[in-house]
């Protein structure tokens, strides 16, 4: 199997962009970035569709946050925006988790938000979809807790597209076959608590299903 296929045991690292819907700027109440927000997850944060998530003790306010995830096909170091696109192998759904509370801390300390963002199974994702199956400019993804829809959106929302955020993050971050960008988060997030069943897709391509317990 490929590295891009099984991005999840083959991958070394995700690239995760904060910031990159207006509205989600503005729920949490946040400023625009005057360039692209990014943040590191490590691979040990991958959880594939059936898993579960247990609530970390650290945190009193977890919260869903759907996003599309972009599997790189190839290396990828210093591209620019109108050849991205060709280094791409397929896309994901993703969950990016996080601690809102200690992510809320690190923001006033000024300090990293790994501890938020970066735990074990903190970015349940679907399958592999092959590029030419979606469109990163136009991806509609949808989030439900308990059936319940809570994040409708849509990727034309993105103040990034997919080109630049890997132009900008490929200038001085080298991205390798296997390798995720996850490219932000529409708004609509919110917390989750145990018991909860989460189901995040993008509509008739993929999903994928995670318990919290």
């Amino acid at each position: 199997m490929s590295k891009t296929v099984d991005f999840v045991r083959q991958g070394t690292k995700l690239v995760c962009v904060g910031r990159n819907y207006a509205k989600h700027i503005a729920e949490l109440g946040n400023v625009a970035p005057k360039e692209p927000m990014l943040f590191l997850k490590p691979t040990t944060s991958y959880l594939e569709s059936g898993g579960s998530v247990e609530y970390p003790s650290i945190t009193k306010n977890l919260h869903f946050e759907v996003e599309l995830g972009v599997v790189i096909g190839s290396k990828m170091t210093k591209i620019k925006a109108e050849d991205a696109l060709s280094h791409v192998a397929g896309y994901t759904v993703a969950v990016d988790l996080t601690c809102r509370d200690l992510q809320e801390k690190a923001k006033e300390e000024r300090v990293p938000w790994t501890m938020a963002k970066a735990l074990d199974k903190f970015c349940p994702v679907g399958p592999f979809v092959p590029a030419n199956k979606i469109d990163p400019g136009n991806t509609d993804l949808v989030l439900r807790v308990n059936g319940e829809v809570k994040q409708q959106g849509s990727t034309k929302d993105m103040i990034y597209n997919v080109p630049k955020l890997l132009e900008y993050i490929t200038s001085n971050i080298t991205l390798l076959p296997g390798d995720v960008v996850l490219t932000g988060t529409p708004d609509g997030v919110g917390p989750i608590v145990v018991g909860d069943e989460v189901q995040a897709e993008i509509p008739g391509i993929c999903e994928t299903k995670f318990t919290v317990v």
